[in-house]
């Protein structure tokens, strides 16, 4: 046994860091063992995401004393849940969280037992029609492992109940193949108890303090998952018969509302979709749901309470980008090298539709990143030095990450030039003018010259009160920004974008580009499109999915 099991917070903080680590790691091998037609975003990419807002949540904390530890851990999966998969791992961490919380003195098997089997009771009760074979499955079967170890007679050690856990849940996981008639057609396991077996992993590990080293590649399937072409690997009929009646809109928001309300909500739920899942901590519920009404689901969470951080996700649309990205991936060549160009761009962009537009306008290297996540120095300089170029240019595509990326240009064992991009719109722009087989000192001439011509905007959410150039801001509004500052501001989305238009149209505008974020939805894009074609008949509206957080929609005319 380590030392650190005597400090459950520092334990608890640890593993769940493990935890996220390894999520992460493999999200893209679980994202592929998704087989359904209309998958539930992301499994993996949502379980990661969930276990990212948890270590925020822990770090900011910083240990300080158990209770506050687990009451981080509680509210930062809540608050953080993505996707059907996130919304049940919160409540299987509420459950550990609720055992540690009543914790005094050393860890016990007997607090991890608890935690294991309150967190699967909440999870199941959490899903108004819960299925065997899936996560929940997987999740009981380790409550139920660590219950009949403390069961036996004789010494209890800590980790040699875990270890009979983990391997048990390994079995457990491999069943759910035949307990599901998706699953078994594809011949793969449940992702979301994929993703939930590294939780388990994570226990382990980081009692024992032993290396992971061979202990994930022998997954078998993790193998399976790299075999796999997409999310979607049912026969054709098959999806298409499901399309016909599939469930396009995913709706996710947080509530703050008394437990009688919520209870009436998920009634009204219950008549317009599936999938649903509800749960909450301190008042504060996080509910999801796929329906074809996106308007009578958010209208039944208003009717319940106050309503905040609406995010809506076509599915059909998802799968789409995401066959679209497989096949552009599969039709590359696998064995040679990236023909070697003169002037190779390397950018940042944070969303997988706007990697996805600069990759097809021939960017090299694209590096995550954007206003709420700046990539660091040693970043930038990986993607410049896998360019396969004589040299570089760099669009940072944010005000934030100009600096470094003009420290990394001086680094760097090429030459490279920084074009100050604050926007992703300005890196499109300046894109229409570059040229692999130009010289660097042609291409950042010209590049510079149309990037500083494009108006841009983007529009999110205050964080804070403050004061805009026409006024007072309240926290929780919707802002439009432009390069001024603060242009306007309001309480609903889409008359924010198209009032952001109006302020940044002028005369000789031909074109407006509108990327969609995280919290767009297609009513409110249908609304922009429609007020702004019927003011300016003669002005073309485009508009691509970006998938960029924090911002909903980012405002480009030209």
């Amino acid at each position: 046994m380590v030392t650190k099991v005597h400090d459950p917070a520092a334990y608890l903080v640890d593993s769940l860091g493990l935890f996220r680590d390894l999520l992460a790691s493999h999200k893209a091998e679980i994202d592929r063992l998704n087989v359904f037609p209309v998958p539930d975003g992301d499994t993996g990419t949502n379980m990661t995401l969930t276990l990212n807002s948890v270590v925020s949540h822990l770090m900011e904390v910083n240990n300080q004393s158990l209770t506050e530890v687990t009451r981080a851990l509680a509210m930062g999966s809540l608050l953080g849940a993505r996707g059907n998969s996130g919304v049940i791992l919160s409540q299987l961490l509420k459950g550990i969280s609720e055992a540690f919380a009543g914790l005094e003195g050393p860890l016990t098997p007997e607090v991890i037992a608890q935690g294991l089997m309150r967190g699967s009771r909440l999870a199941d009760s959490a899903v108004l029609r819960p299925k065997e074979g899936t996560i929940l499955t997987v999740a009981r079967a380790g409550a139920e492992s660590a219950a009949r170890y403390l069961a036996q007679s004789g010494n209890f050690e800590l980790g040699e109940m875990l270890t009979q856990v983990l391997r048990e849940v390994r079995g457990a996981l491999v069943e759910t193949t035949n307990q599901l008639e998706q699953l078994k057609k594809a011949d793969v396991v449940d992702s979301g108890g994929a993703g939930l077996i590294y939780l388990f992993e994570a226990l382990l590990r980081t009692y024992t303090g032993e290396p992971m080293s061979g202990t994930l590649s022998s997954y078998p399937w993790l193998d399976r998952a790299k075999e796999l072409g997409g999310p979607s690997v049912l026969e054709a009929n098959d999806a298409e018969a499901a399309e016909e009646e599939e469930l396009r809109y995913e709706v996710m928001y947080l509530l703050e509302a008394e437990e009688p309300a919520v209870s009436a909500m998920k009634e009204v739920w219950a008549g317009i979709g599936d999938s649903i899942v509800v749960v909450g901590f301190d008042g504060t519920f996080n509910c999801h749901i796929h329906t074809n009404d996106i308007g009578a689901a958010i209208e039944a969470g208003i009717g319940s309470g106050k309503v905040r951080d609406i995010r809506v996700t076509d599915l059909r649309e998802q799968v789409e980008e995401e066959r679209w990205v497989r096949v552009a991936g599969d039709e590359a060549p696998k064995d040679q090298p990236t023909p070697k160009v003169k002037t190779a761009v390397v950018a940042v962009a944070n969303g997988e539709g706007l990697k996805r537009i600069f990759v097809s306008m021939h960017v090299s290297q694209v590096v995550l990143g954007g206003q709420s996540m700046n990539p660091s120095t040693k970043d930038l300089l990986e993607a410049i030095s896998a360019c396969n170029a004589d040299s570089v240019i760099v669009l940072p595509n944010n005000s934030n990450i100009i600096a470094t990326a003009k420290v990394a240009s001086t680094l760097a064992g090429v030459p490279v030039k920084v074009i100050a991009t604050t926007n992703v719109l300005e890196g499109f722009s300046a894109l229409m003018e570059y040229d692999p087989d130009a010289p660097l000192e042609e291409n950042f001439e010209a590049m510079s010259s149309v990037a500083t011509e494009l108006k841009v905007g983007e529009v999110t959410r205050a964080v804070r009160d403050s004061e805009g150039i026409h006024g007072h801001v309240l926290a929780g509004q919707w802002i439009g920004l432009s390069q001024s500052g603060i242009e306007v501001c309001g309480d609903i989305l889409s008359d924010v974008v198209i009032m952001l238009i109006k302020s940044l149209l002028g005369d000789g505008h031909e074109i407006l580009t509108l990327i969609e974020g995280e919290g767009s939805s297609p009513a409110a894009t249908r609304a922009i499109k429609e007020a702004v074609e019927v003011d300016y008949p003669n002005l073309l509206v485009e508009v691509h999915y970006g998938g960029q957080p924090l911002y909903p929609y980012l405002v480009g005319v030209e």
